[in-house]
């Protein structure tokens, strides 16, 4: 769905990773290879289980599914992003479209993921998801406002590392 520039945020539909995105989840694998984590926490969307699979080969870590670090439901899925980010542009922050759910309210549920993940005794896991639920996390650990929030960008497979 990245390269056709489609939503996919519908966890019923098996969009699976490409060759390309199974070779970068390799090099990460490569370069997380002598961390150890307790867990690996992945979104209910197959890719990120896909990701998780091939980063805990050669390991016996468990991969626990958590619905609140699922994609934003946008509202469009399976339609260009360009249409969902033309119909929030009047609000990013509040808009909802369809029966998606705002930035708020997605900001939101990762944001209870993290205070449940501070609960928790684990000294290191890997939480596999997607990028807009990367710019929570990223606004959230080095306290950025909403606006500098919805412009952040990520590679695929882009490695970030924070400490509760």
């Amino acid at each position: 769905y990245n390269l056709l520039h489609l939503c996919n945020d519908a966890i019923e539909k098996d969009v699976f990773l490409t060759d390309v995105g199974k070779q970068q989840a390799y090099v990460v694998a490569e370069k997380l290879r002598l961390i150890h984590f307790g867990r690996i926490f992945v979104s209910e969307l197959p890719r990120t289980r896909q990701t998780a699979e091939i980063i805990n080969q050669g390991r016996q870590v468990a991969i626990i599914t958590q619905p609140l670090i699922n994609d934003i439901r946008s509202g469009f899925d399976s339609r260009p992003v360009i249409e969902y980010q033309q119909a929030i542009a009047h609000d990013r922050m509040h808009a909802r479209i369809n029966d998606g759910e705002s930035l708020l309210q997605h900001k939101l549920r990762v944001i209870e993921f993290i205070c449940w993940l501070k609960t928790q005794q684990d000294s290191c896991v890997l939480v596999i998801a997607h990028e807009e639920t990367l710019r929570v996390f990223q606004a959230w650990f080095e306290k950025l406002d909403d606006a500098t929030m919805i412009d952040l960008r990520f590679d695929n497979c882009a490695v970030l590392h924070y400490t509760l």
